[in-house]
């Protein structure tokens, strides 16, 4: 099942359970989709939104909510913080699980073995793949400073 079909079928189950806060989360989704989809009709390769860009769209949307909670919180507006990390964790039902810091390690490592990288010039190429590899899977504002260190 495609990751569209997916977020469609939970929002039927959304609409029928009358879950008002996933539901407004699955439409907002719905419309950032289309919205991309728009978008993208201009360009003259315009194709359909994969699930990998979809994941990524998700991605954003998770690190929106994640700054308008904490400026929510430095504000003292806890119940609005509140409730952008619920849905926080709504959207994160629809991204891929999240490596743990030795799996994290060990793909940088096998990445750097696999490119034969040896200096920081080759950082680029190597979060290029990692990237590639390990989309939604990782956070690469985390990342980046590990390879880094590592190149280093």
């Amino acid at each position: 099942m495609s990751l569209r079909a997916r977020i469609a079928s939970e929002l039927k189950q959304a609409t029928r359970l009358r879950d008002t806060l996933r539901l407004s989360t699955l439409r907002l989704i719905n419309a950032t989709i289309k919205d991309r989809e728009i978008s993208r009709r201009g360009d003259d390769e315009a194709q359909e939104i994969s699930d990998a860009d979809i994941v990524a769209i998700i991605g954003r949307m998770v690190k929106q909510r994640q700054e308008s909670a904490r400026a929510f919180e430095e504000g003292g507006r806890m119940e609005l913080a509140e409730r952008e990390r619920e849905e926080i964790s709504i959207l994160e039902d629809f991204l891929p699980r999240q490596m743990t810091e030795a799996e994290i390690h060990a793909a940088i490592e096998a990445e750097i073995a696999a490119t034969g990288a040896n200096s920081v010039r080759d950082m680029g190429r190597i979060m290029a793949h990692l990237k590639e590899r390990y989309a939604g899977q990782m956070d690469f504002g985390k990342v980046g400073p590990m390879v880094r260190q590592r190149l280093s």
